[in-house]
């Protein structure tokens, strides 16, 4: 009688509603967006398991400090207009936001209800209300202040960039966006592929800026078109410098040279920005390979090696030097890739590209490693098997393995003071640079990072340039 009340007490664990997907067979041969997205009932029945705690921790997780349980109660409740409303007041990017930020080691990580199961699926439901409001909307915008007369100018159209921007125009201020590119959106349009995130949700979002009266200028590569200090002279009264770290980087191992081996960098903003995935009805051509070979474990080699996969490729290995548990990208992109059927050389250290007469890649040489003491990083440091030497056939290596500092604006602007490696000096609070009325925020700050930590700093920035516009430095 006893066993019987006390199962009567338990709470019922209601399971997480799964999002569909395509199917791993169907969609490694085209470029569509893997998830599909909540129906309106889905959506709802997920945001009935959150428990609206009275002290959030999620919100605590979230970078921009968006209100959480909020707008999942008014998912709950059926109000997916007031839902989107809510998260505008401190996410412009809501749609990009619910497809890429890793919520599972930020608001999602800690849900109270991921102690003892799956937590709510925090970045599903933003991405549903994000998606509702954009088909079925009225296309109402937020509320802007008075103007205030004062012009800002945002140097790239980054995620860093686009919250500066969205925080700045609703404060009251004029914002232009000076983009290097033909098309804004930086990271999102020529890193992120169209099946992760799609490329009309970019332009959605950016266009919703637009509507706010947002100003962007595309093809201005600030430090070589115009300087900072001629920003000024125009007449802007405050800069913000995110302009992320775009310079590839390599192994520098013997044999790199070799016709077939690319940078990520450059292989995906072909592939997306570009559009060269469409190829020949759009004029970008991009190596193929059959024996495809992505160094590094990033998010961004995942990206590459998926890319690599629907553009035809036989065989895709990603090779990583340490093990699974020190991969840095997202579990869902690894969980993807391996549905796809990419292959993991994990503990593998290329030492050696290999080269025919004509100084095309046919393969390489590696090591086999193992985990020794964790190192600055805090992981464990790869070590070297002694006599563990084999080949790997490959006609095209994409290396993944970081980037460093895009040197075009730094390099024309002496009075920004850099750090050792080169990135821009920022106060971690204000995002205030060496330079008076200019701040800097998102990877040209923190090397590479994630798209929501970039507008955490990018919100950061804002209320400090509003208070310095409001009250001075």
């Amino acid at each position: 009688m006893s066993a019987v009340k006390a199962s009567k007490g338990k709470k019922k664990t209601i399971p997480r509603v799964s999002m569909p997907e395509q199917e791993p067979d169907v969609r490694r041969c085209n470029f569509d967006e893997v998830p599909l997205g909540y129906t309106p009932e889905m959506a709802q029945e997920e945001a009935a398991r959150c428990l609206q705690c009275r002290k959030p921790a999620c919100v605590q997780g979230c970078p921009v400090g968006v209100d959480i349980p909020g707008f999942i109660h008014l998912i709950k409740e059926g109000d997916f207009t007031g839902a989107i409303r809510n998260i505008w007041g401190k996410n412009a990017l809501p749609a990009v936001c619910g497809r890429v930020c890793p919520q599972e080691i930020q608001c999602e990580g800690v849900c109270i209800l991921a102690k003892k199961g799956d937590p709510v699926a925090i970045g599903n439901l933003e991405r549903f209300a994000a998606d509702y409001e954009r088909l079925n909307g009225s296309g109402a915008l937020p509320p802007l202040a008075p103007s205030t007369g004062k012009k800002v100018a945002v140097v790239g159209s980054g995620p860093s960039g686009l919250t500066v921007a969205g925080d700045l125009i609703q404060k009251g201020h004029a914002v232009t966006i000076l983009e290097a590119f033909h098309k804004p959106g930086g990271v999102l349009v020529y890193g992120i592929p169209e099946f992760r995130l799609p490329k009309d949700i970019v332009a959605q979002e950016i266009n919703f800026l637009a509507r706010l009266g947002v100003q962007v200028d595309c093809n201005q590569v600030v430090g070589r078109t115009v300087s900072i200090e001629e920003l000024f002279d125009e007449g802007y009264k405050a800069v913000y410098l995110g302009v992320g770290a775009g310079l590839p980087r390599f192994l520098n191992i013997p044999g790199e040279n070799l016709i077939g081996i690319l940078s990520a960098n450059e292989y995906l903003t072909r592939a997306n920005l570009m559009k060269a995935y469409l190829f020949p009805k759009v004029d970008t051509p991009i190596p193929r390979g059959k024996n495809v070979v992505v160094l590094g474990a990033g998010n961004v080699a995942m990206d590459s090696a998926r890319t690599a996969m629907r553009l035809g490729a036989e065989s895709v290995k990603i090779v990583y030097r340490r093990s699974r548990e020190e991969m840095p990208a997202r579990v869902e992109e690894i969980h993807h890739a391996e549905e796809e059927g990419i292959e993991f050389f994990l503990l593998t250290n290329p030492t050696k590209y290999i080269g025919d007469e004509k100084g095309r890649l046919t393969g390489m040489e590696c090591l086999r490693m193992e985990l020794g003491e964790p190192d600055d990083s805090g992981r464990r440091r790869p070590v070297p098997v002694k006599g563990s030497e084999f080949a790997m056939d490959c006609d095209l290596a994409i290396v993944a393995v970081g980037s460093g500092a895009n040197p075009l604006l730094t390099q024309s602007t002496p009075d920004l003071k850099l750090n050792k490696w080169e990135y821009i000096e920022a106060d971690p609070d204000t995002g205030k640079t060496s330079m008076k009325g200019v701040w800097a925020g998102g990877d040209i700050v923190t090397g590479a990072a994630t798209v929501i930590l970039a507008m955490g700093a990018g919100r950061k920035a804002a209320d400090s340039i509003h208070n310095y516009l409001t009250w001075g430095w």
